[in-house]
């Protein structure tokens, strides 16, 4: 295993140095292996590995490409490793959505473009308290990533995409299972709207942080049941 880590420290140092840019093409297997000095071999499980993490691109008859390393697409091994977590670990996702999800609306108080602020208020047109549960759960899903986008920091929005799939069925079954989500939901979502619509950054973070923990403290209250939740 060392020398295949071997043979993807060089890719990434070629990547890095820049000799082989986003979107650029790989040198043949052979060539590249007389370059990093490795076997054929150690050189192909390299590529199989950064395969699986979006890195590189296999192109059967046409050879090995670099990705476009856009975040969302890098991040996507984060959510296969999410979605692998126990139940037992929502919580502790709800921890990192809680640490990060104010910061990035705080971002969006003073980023958001006014068609971002029109595009997410017609996602909350969509919903009222006759929306089922599923439909509520689809906004709220994309009402968290529209806000992200708005943070204009593509990392930071890819990452908390990652981290809010695991919590689906989790919001799922608080709607089934808890009086009145819909009409707090709505007006949560339309409080801190309002707020990254006046670039009220402090604001904003604070009606993030309300909203993430109300979430956790019922979580913390009535454990999150895996049996129920697909109901």
């Amino acid at each position: 295993m060392a020398v295949t880590d071997d043979a993807i420290l060089g890719i990434k140092d070629m990547i890095v140095s820049g000799k082989v840019k986003p979107g650029g093409k790989l040198p043949p297997e052979k060539d590249l292996s007389e370059q990093l000095g490795l076997s054929r071999s150690s050189l192909r499980e390299a590529v199989k590995a950064l395969e699986v993490i979006r890195v590189l691109d296999v192109r059967r008859g046409d050879g090995t490409y670099v990705t476009s390393l856009e975040p969302a697409m890098l991040l996507e091994a984060m959510s296969f490793v999410v979605e692998l977590h126990q139940d037992d670990s929502v919580l502790e996702l709800f921890e990192v959505r809680r640490m990060l999800e104010p910061d990035a609306v705080a971002l969006a108080a003073g980023k958001a473009t006014a068609e971002q602020v029109a595009e997410m208020q017609q996602t909350l047109a969509t919903v009222d308290e006759q929306t089922s549960v599923e439909e509520l759960v689809a906004h709220d899903t994309e009402f968290h990533a529209r806000l992200a986008a708005a943070s204009g920091n593509g990392y930071l929005a890819s990452l908390l995409e990652s981290l809010s799939s695991r919590t689906v069925r989790a919001r799922v079954w608080r709607g089934i299972t808890e009086g009145g989500s819909t009409r707090r939901t709505i007006d949560e979502h339309r409080g801190i709207l309002e707020a990254v619509e006046r670039g009220d950054a402090e604001l904003a973070r604070a009606l993030m942080l309300a909203h993430i923990s109300g979430v956790e403290q019922w979580l913390r209250a009535a454990p999150f049941d895996p049996e129920t939740s697909d109901q």
